[in-house]
């Protein structure tokens, strides 16, 4: 695995935080970054690689990144607010661990900015985020991973557990109504006003399960987990709510693992034409089984499948030639709605671009591959 540490390290020394070699879709456009989920995910990892290597390089990478778009007032240069869209609360995650490890005040700052957005986001009926100001009424399972676990580590440090409810319900509703009794997995969004061009009349829900979408659900109930105060008994029922959940959806997907130990763009329909195993997705699970096991959600025998999934994706993705390294494999961007250009069909999931060095894959991976060295030390 000592290739995963090279590969890691070329990207890091390639990118700045004007133009993070990891955020392709940035790249395709031309322009530089601003404060985005992407960056947010790939920082997370470096982090993560930090704390278990506790090699300075890391973290100074990370800090410069993240130092460079906070101000000194905790205004976020690239983020507003009133945009209200779910996925930029994410790289805030970052933040609570820069502030720990810094004592930099305007990242506490920025933690209270970016926590002000929780507050003004427009809700469902069901009391649900929606995912994004343009997409009324839609809940997302990326949305979960997004907001949730920065949502439940404020609480927990910074306002004395006052909407653990409120977080623990909007998962309540998520495990109630997109989840198919059939199999166990879960839908990739609801309208729940059942208006969207792409949903389900009936149910509000789409029609697929997208790999990478299931991932995040996946991890935004581990993290989510891990940010709860466990000692506190007057939350128990709900923390076992999500342990039941995160166990049962583990071990849905097992029963789709393919043999090279990865997992198909659309989970349920392996060797359907044009679907293809795919490398975000395969990450996140082979993290979340991993970090399930290390936090006793699930037992030792766990480790084997994610080990599995792990040694697939490098077999197959990791390039290592005269052009240098990349990991290949990665679904771009997948999503619902968009001027009706995303219906959410299985031939919407196979008609979107497949790249290298995304960080919705590599960040994963790298988490993957910590969870890894924690075992091992």
């Amino acid at each position: 695995m000592d290739a995963v540490v090279k590969y890691i390290d070329e990207l890091l020394e390639k990118s700045t935080p004007q133009c993070p070699m990891w955020n392709i879709e940035k790249l395709k456009q031309g322009n530089t970054s601003g404060w985005n989920y992407i960056d947010g995910c790939m920082i997370k990892a470096v982090l993560a690689m930090y704390a278990i290597t506790k090699d300075e390089k890391y973290f100074k990478f990370a800090d410069e990144f993240i130092d460079y778009r906070v101000k000194e007032d905790g205004t976020i240069d690239g983020y507003d607010i009133h945009e209200q869209n779910i996925d930029n609360v994410n790289a805030g995650k970052t933040l609570f661990e820069l502030y720990d490890l810094t004592g930099k005040e305007k990242y506490r700052k920025a933690i209270d900015l970016v926590y002000s957005q929780i507050g003004i986001m427009p809700r469902t009926k069901s009391g649900n985020f929606w995912h994004k100001k343009i997409y009324p009424q839609q809940v997302w399972l990326d949305g979960l991973y997004m907001g949730q676990p920065f949502y439940m580590e404020y609480e927990t440090k910074f306002n004395n557990k006052k909407n653990y409810k409120d977080i623990f319900n909007q998962f309540r509703f998520v495990i109630n109504n997109m989840k198919n009794p059939l199999n166990g997995l879960y839908f990739h969004a609801m309208d729940t006003s059942r208006e969207a061009f792409w949903c389900d009349k009936q149910t509000g829900l789409s029609q697929c399960v997208w790999l990478r979408a299931s991932g995040w659900y996946a991890m935004a109930l581990l993290d989510t987990l891990e940010k709860t105060d466990i000692n506190d008994p007057e939350y128990a029922d709900d923390r076992k709510m999500l342990e039941d959940a995160f166990k049962e959806l583990i071990d849905s997907m097992l029963k789709y693992q393919h043999e090279s130990g990865m997992w198909y763009q659309v989970v349920n329909y392996g060797g359907m034409d044009k679907n293809y195993l795919e490398t975000s997705g395969s990450s996140i699970f082979a993290y979340a089984i991993l970090k399930g096991v290390r936090l006793g959600y699930l037992s030792e025998d766990y480790r084997t499948y994610a080990e599995k999934a792990i040694d697939g994706i490098t077999t197959k993705y990791l390039r290592v030639d005269e052009n240098g390294m990349g990991l290949g494999g990665i679904c771009l961007v997948a999503g619902l709605g968009g001027a009706g250009r995303r219906p959410g069909t299985y031939d919407y999931y196979m008609s979107e671009p497949i790249v290298e060095d995304d960080a919705k894959g590599v960040g994963p991976f790298l988490l993957a591959y910590t969870e890894l060295l924690m075992y091992k030390k």
